[in-house]
């Protein structure tokens, strides 16, 4: 049948998969060479949650503003200027010599970056049904994973072969490489010419849905009236009690291996990648079991929800991480990888719910208002609890309590976010594009 259909929207998907590599790559760089700038900076663990709240907060910004700008003007131009541009932030940390610098930097970075997700989102509502969003948003979410994976395996290595500022370089450059793909490949599937009518039908195949070939005058979706929907605060909810979770994998899994394992340099780089290998998996799972469920004739929200609980529960032994790391590293590694699996495959799903209750013209719009609540926790998470907390405990020489308390705070922030989901919306209800 998908012969016969045609297959062009999974090229499309490779291309978002590939810039959320490339977005990811570049923003896990620092948390690789933490040890080596604390060492030429003269940082210490408040000087790196500076700089990472410094992300944070232009993240958070940028999330809010990219949504409604990808909007205006549009899928492709909007995620070429978002992709050009944190490709120059990312090359301008090698010139940075001090801690304002660098977070002058990651500011930068962060605004840019925050691109990305209304973009692809907003991708994937354009070029697939919804019972295939969830597939294909875990697909090109699992781009996280890999730039997780390829991060830990490049950027040590470059650093000592060739000097730190060469692994912001080399990482900057490919988003370059990746535009020059893009600009060339990337039309609306009413446009494209290598579409063809089946594929252009099976796409817009929704019964809720016609294919937006005429623009007509519409109210506007405004910050102010997406506000106004129990959807919106659905999604930002679960945005801001989750997404800060996968930022402390990423900013501080290095940490946490030098600081409970002594483990320095090259010698983190295999722990690190295979999580993140082991969270590729729970990426592309997490879109195939709704796409199994509505297969089996359950709703489509039905069998988003029910993913979304099962994954909430699949986060649950990261609660045992370091008392399983006491008996051997490695278990401790890989109840880790389980939860970040857990997580990128809730991610896969939430992200959906967006494009399930809401018009393709307001989709980049509520990415971006959940997207910047998201990074409002992880600004929350990193002053409140990183900052302080692993300040506190580490000068007494009893780090490992302080991630004991965030191993819990992980463990348990997926089931408050999904209680508090359900009943804000305990039934689908689409927001009419009036």
């Amino acid at each position: 049948m998908s012969s016969t259909i045609g297959k062009y929207r999974w090229t499309i998907c490779s291309l978002v998969f590939f810039a959320t590599t490339i977005n990811y790559l570049d923003r896990a760089v620092i948390s690789l060479l933490k040890s080596t700038l604390t060492v030429e900076m003269n940082w210490n663990d408040g000087d790196y949650a500076n700089i990472e709240i410094a992300f944070k907060i232009s993240y958070a910004i940028g999330l809010l503003l990219a949504g409604k700008f990808i909007d205006s003007i549009g899928t492709k131009k909007g995620y070429a200027w978002a992709t050009g541009l944190w490709s120059v932030s990312a090359v301008a940390h090698a010139f940075a010599s001090s801690v304002f610098g660098f977070g002058v930097a990651r500011a930068a970075l962060g605004v840019t970056e925050a691109g990305n997700f209304p973009a692809a989102i907003k991708t994937v509502a354009e070029w697939f049904p919804k019972k295939e969003r969830a597939l294909a948003t875990g697909i090109f979410n699992s781009g996280a994973n890999i730039g997780a994976i390829i991060a830990p395996l490049t950027v040590p290595f470059i650093a000592v072969t060739i000097g730190w500022q060469w692994a912001f370089i080399l990482t900057g450059i490919l988003g370059f490489i990746w535009l020059f793909f893009w600009m060339r490949s990337y039309y609306k599937p009413a446009n494209h010419p290598k579409l063809s009518k089946e594929e252009f039908d099976y796409i817009h195949g929704d019964i809720d849905e016609q294919p937006d070939l005429v623009e007509t005058k519409k109210q506007p979706f405004t910050w102010l009236r997406l506000m106004k929907y129990r959807q919106t605060w659905a999604f930002s909810i679960g945005k801001f009690l989750t997404d800060p979770i996968w930022w402390f994998y990423l900013f501080w899994l290095p940490d946490f291996l030098e600081s409970e394992y002594h483990l320095k340099g090259t010698a983190i780089a295999l722990p690190v990648a295979l999580v993140y290998t082991i969270s590729t998996f729970g990426s592309v799972g997490g879109g195939w079991l709704p796409l199994y469920l509505i297969k089996k004739n359950w709703t489509v929200f039905k069998a988003r929800k029910s993913s979304m609980l099962f994954y909430a529960f699949f986060v649950l032994p990261i609660l045992f991480a370091q008392i399983l790391g006491q008996v051997n590293m490695w278990l401790a590694v890989i109840v880790i990888g389980l939860a970040a699996a857990a997580h990128q495959a809730w991610s896969a799903n939430i992200f959906t719910t967006v494009s399930d209750m809401f018009p393709k013209r307001a989709i980049g719009s509520v990415t971006g208002i959940g997207g910047m609540f998201g990074a409002i926790g992880g600004i929350l998470l990193s002053f409140f609890v990183q900052k302080n907390l692993f300040v506190h405990y580490r000068s007494i020489n009893q780090i490992e309590i302080a991630y004991y308390i965030m191993f819990l705070v992980c463990g348990l922030s997926y089931l408050i976010a999904w209680v508090i989901m359900h009943f804000l919306v305990p039934k689908v209800k689409v927001i009419a594009d009036q």
